[in-house]
């Protein structure tokens, strides 16, 4: 009965192990499976918020109705506002009309109030973003005019209401005495305007109209003063003013371009002449991008090139070739710039539409519009609709080109900014002005982050590795216990902690101590050395009252005092062979930039927080190396050290590995320690006394002030699927070598 009811609960207990077991082995295959669904879904989300960046421009149908206005007039110029539902429409009988762009309804009608007895001969806009433009008149005046809008909201629902205004008053101002106004550039703000004109007679007309406000009354006197910059040598195709009003551009048919100085608007200067075209090309059209610095020249030939000014080794600025499109075959017959981005659409002599960034250097659409040619075109302020006089009628069409910015060029290359002397790769996300040129470049922040990842391994590698061999090959067991969980426990202090430590205390001191630190790093190895070497040459009655593997614990007042020895030490040197201070020395002696939060310091910080990882692994792999290898090497007359090099590392080199490629991916991904310790300035220079910015850092820094579903929220999404990227290939690079050493040496 006994040995039936053993026999039974035996039985029982074999089958709750084998349930069990089951039950342990499904477990952690589906929690393997859900850990790689996990992370596909993460890869998922990523991709799935980062992929629109890449998409291409989009027009839609669109709607088509007869001219709004005049039928028999010439339209001189469109526009729509910020809701493209308003229209304008400017004739050259002095006309705007201001209609619905979905239907082509009028919704007001004005006349620009022209003098008797003149006719309009020219006209011009200023920034599409100001409204401003200007009439050039038969008797060599202009009138300065600026549409705007206002939005109410009767009963709750929007009205918007077309006005027109006159800033400089509704008398023309005289801008030559030579005949008419053949072409005219405009700009102005509420302090100032520009007028720029070419009569009949070829000269090349300044004028710098100032508002003057009195002190003690409303009354505002306008100040006037009038220049010539020079004659004319051939066909003009146009004149330019950006709107800082500094500079004027008159381009010619020919393809050459007049770059004029007018900061002194008495006295305009030239600057430079430059041929903007091939020699087999014409200029056909020519305008200014938002910002007014770039040049967008469209040629005979459908090429389009951008120029811009840059500073030359004489300080002076010349337009320079910046970059080309060739998506077009015909000539251009116009280019529109957006008004918030470095984009542009361009109309050529068939109709066909482009769409096109200049910083990105992207072709977004070509696309036949008309047949029949545009005469005149518009975009929208938001780049989300556009007008086009085409034919006998106004298309209406909804653009959809969020992300046009961005490319693998602006991505991955460097790229030529305006402002810059020569390309480079740049990350600036925002500025204070709308005519900002936004720079996108991962790389500096890519760069960063493995830069970043570089001092701190090579911080962390040495010591945390020859501590795991002396720790698991040599110490005794009980000062093991003490010593391998002492530096586990490191890994649960808050990278938070040490981030504030680093960039609040340790910066500031390194700074001050910066002889002492790297006197305490070339004497602390020798001193050790050195201790060690004389430790092996005392009598052996004295080394034996010291347990074995109990050695290394000497070692630690031999440090201690070492670093006394370099505070004692590094003020006379600095004195000696620094002048009294070295980060002086280093900045103007050597020429090497120094930054108080620089690598120095976050390799130090982030090497604390990896040691514990690395230190971890390859202790565990290099104890846990089988004992009859070791013992049956000792036992063969291999001195520990023997086999050590020859039996230990090479069996546990898979873990070895394994460890360093952890420590490595924590370092990549690591966040606030590099947040807080370094000047998060995303520069190309691999200087161990300047900061850097990671891609991590740089998504917790940018990320709360990021738009949703903006360029520069999803560019954040595409730097966390790059650092995804980065701790998978080296995750995966870690396994595959960690199976290869373990192939190779599992036979030892």
């Amino acid at each position: 009965m006994e040995n039936t009811t053993h026999m039974t609960s035996t039985v029982r207990l074999r089958t709750w192990r084998m349930t069990k077991d089951v039950l342990a082995r499904y477990g952690v295959a589906i929690g393997g499976v859900g850990v790689i669904i996990a992370l596909l879904l993460i890869f998922l989300y990523l991709f799935s918020v980062v992929i629109p960046l890449f998409r291409p421009a989009h027009i839609s149908k669109g709607v088509s109705y007869p001219i709004p206005g005049p039928t028999g007039s010439q339209t001189l110029h469109l526009a729509m506002e910020e809701q493209h539902e308003i229209g304008s429409r400017f004739t050259d009988d002095g006309k705007i009309t201001f209609f619905d762009t979905s239907n082509g309804h009028i919704v007001l009608e004005q006349v620009a109030p022209i003098p008797h007895g003149t006719r309009i001969t020219s006209f011009a806009t200023g920034s599409p973003s100001s409204g401003i433009f200007a009439y050039g008149l038969s008797d060599g005046s202009a009138l300065i005019g600026q549409h705007f809008y206002t939005v109410t909201y009767p009963g709750d629902k929007r009205l918007i209401t077309p006005h027109v205004s006159y800033p400089f008053g509704e008398t023309p101002l005289s801008v030559t005495a030579h005949g008419a106004l053949v072409h005219l550039a405009v700009q102005a703000d509420e302090d100032s305007g520009t007028l720029a004109g070419v009569a009949d007679s070829g000269s090349v007309e300044v004028v710098r109209i100032g508002r003057i406000r009195s002190f003690l009354s409303d009354e505002v006197r306008l100040d006037i003063t009038h220049a010539t910059a020079g004659d004319t040598h051939g066909p003009i195709l146009e004149l330019l003013v950006p709107p800082l009003q500094r500079s004027l551009y008159v381009a010619y048919r020919s393809g050459e371009v007049d770059f004029f100085d007018i900061t002194e608007a008495g006295t305009p200067q030239k600057i430079q002449s430059v041929r903007v075209t091939a020699p087999d090309e014409e200029l056909t059209a020519i305008t200014l991008l938002t910002g007014g610095i770039s040049l967008i020249c469209g040629t005979s030939t459908g090429r389009i090139a951008q120029w811009f000014p840059v500073r030359s080794d004489k300080g002076i600025p010349e337009l320079t070739f910046i970059r080309d499109f060739h998506a077009q075959n015909a000539p251009i017959t116009g280019i529109k710039p957006e008004y918030g981005r470095k984009g542009f659409l361009t109309y050529d002599a068939e109709g066909v539409l482009g769409i096109y960034h200049a910083t990105a250097h992207r072709v977004l659409l070509t696309q036949e519009l008309s047949p029949a040619g545009i005469t005149s075109m518009a975009v929208s302020p938001r780049a989300d609709a556009l007008l086009a006089h085409a034919g006998d009628a106004i298309q209406f069409r909804l653009v959809d080109n969020e992300h046009p910015d961005i490319s693998w060029h602006t991505l991955w290359q460097k790229v030529w900014y305006e402002d810059y002397e020569k390309p480079a790769y740049v990350w600036q996300s925002s500025a204070a002005t709308d005519d900002f040129e936004p720079k996108f470049s991962l790389v500096p922040i890519t760069f960063g982050t493995l830069k970043a990842a570089f001092y701190a391994m090579l911080f962390a590698i040495p010591l945390s590795i020859l501590g795991a061999i002396y720790t698991a090959h040599f110490m005794r067991p009980e000062m093991r216990q003490i010593v391998k969980p002492s530096i586990e426990i490191m890994e649960a202090l808050p990278t938070v902690i040490l981030g504030f430590l680093a960039g609040l205390w340790l910066a500031p001191y390194a700074e001050a101590h910066l002889t002492e630190i790297f006197l305490n790093i070339f004497l602390t190895f020798p001193v050790i050395f050195l201790v060690s070497y004389l430790w092996s040459l005392l009598p052996f009655d004295m080394r034996s009252r010291i347990p074995e593997g109990w050695e290394a614990a000497l070692l630690v007042p031999i440090v201690i005092i070492t670093g006394f020895i370099a505070h004692a030490l590094a003020p006379g040197i600095e004195d000696v062979f620094f002048g009294g201070n070295i980060r002086e020395w280093i900045t103007h002696d050597l020429g090497i930039t120094y930054d108080q939060r620089n690598c120095l310091i976050v390799g130090i910080a982030m090497g604390f927080a990896v040691i514990p990882t690395i230190f971890s692994i390859t202790e565990d792999a290099i104890f846990g190396v089988p004992k009859h290898l070791t013992q049956g090497s000792l036992a063969l007359g291999a001195t520990p050290w023997q086999t050590l090099q020859k039996i230990v590392l090479l069996t546990a080199s898979p873990g070895i590995f394994s460890a360093i490629m952890m420590g490595l991916g924590r370092a990549v991904g690591e966040t606030m320690i590099v947040l807080m310790a370094t000047g998060n300035t995303p520069i190309m220079d691999f200087n161990i006394f300047q900061g850097f910015r990671s891609l991590s850092a740089n998504i917790a820094v940018e990320m709360p002030e990021a738009e949703v579903a903006s360029t520069h929220f999803r560019i954040l999404f595409l730097s966390g699927l790059v650092l995804f990227g980065l701790t998978f290939l080296f995750n995966t690079l870690a396994e595959v070598v960690r199976h290869r050493l373990r192939k190779k040496y599992s036979s030892l």
